[in-house]
């Protein structure tokens, strides 16, 4: 089963925030779960999924 990663770089345009922001979040524990692989971060596709649903809200009427 192949298993998709994004970088940092990849996540924040995905998301269209400054790859400091991630950054931060990953120092302030905050954010998706994410790899550290020889001094590399890579996100997991499905962690970056799993924390969209998390966030997402429902509309206000």
């Amino acid at each position: 089963m192949a298993v998709s990663h994004l970088t940092q770089t990849d996540l924040a345009r995905r998301w269209r925030i400054s790859p400091r922001t991630l950054e931060r979040w990953r120092w302030l524990g905050q954010g998706p779960k994410y790899l550290k692989i020889g001094g590399r971060v890579v996100y997991r596709l499905e962690d970056i999924e799993a924390f969209e649903a998390e966030k997402q809200r429902e509309a206000v009427a």
